[in-house]
């Protein structure tokens, strides 16, 4: 039966060759499913994709322990509160990144180099509380030791991101001349 359809496929297609008219069908297929979609906004998405998944992976991680003080009574310290505002300002960048509209700003660049260094400072402070730290069969500081190794992946994809949006702007500014701004260059 799958060599029926596939010969009806290769007569459709106007191919001999049954794995070379298939694998057309498939890109044909893909194409009118993506093709109003650039293969650059097709890149970021997957990018801020990765962004939003790991920020709200952080948003869990630390939220267990700002929960926890919750439940106690405590004052929640600043450090895991910083950890959930970073990741909060990254999982609703990230879907705000998601229409295409918004990446056509100038300053997108440069709003991602902000979260680059927040991420950046929250490694640097978990990662000197966590990464020499000895778990022991302590399941709360294993958690933690995985949240900075999380928070490290997170930071290496703002950064992607900078340098991505950085070079998308550069290559599509608008040039106009110096003086007058009316000659486009």
């Amino acid at each position: 039966m799958l060599g029926i359809a596939q010969s009806g496929l290769c007569v459709l297609l106007g191919s001999d060759e049954p794995e070379i008219s298939m694998l057309s069908y498939v890109i044909a297929k893909l194409k009118m499913a993506f093709g109003g979609w650039s293969m650059s906004y097709l890149l970021f998405s997957l990018l801020h994709f990765g962004e939003f998944v790991l920020a709200v992976t952080v948003c869990a991680l630390y939220g267990v322990d700002l929960d926890r003080a919750r439940k106690a009574g405590v004052h929640a310290d600043g450090k895991w509160v910083y950890a959930e505002v970073v990741g909060g300002l990254s999982a609703l960048t990230a879907v705000l990144f998601f229409v295409p509209y918004i990446l056509r700003f100038a300053l997108v660049w440069a709003w991602n180099m902000v979260l680059f260094i927040f991420w950046i400072t929250l490694f640097g402070l978990f990662g000197r509380m966590y990464i020499g730290e000895n778990a022991e069969g302590n399941g709360d500081i294993q958690r933690m030791k995985n949240a900075v190794w999380v928070v490290l992946a997170s930071t290496i994809l703002w950064l992607i991101g900078v340098l991505a949006h950085f070079v998308y702007w550069w290559g599509h500014r608008e040039r106009r001349s110096r003086f007058t701004s009316r000659a486009r260059i």
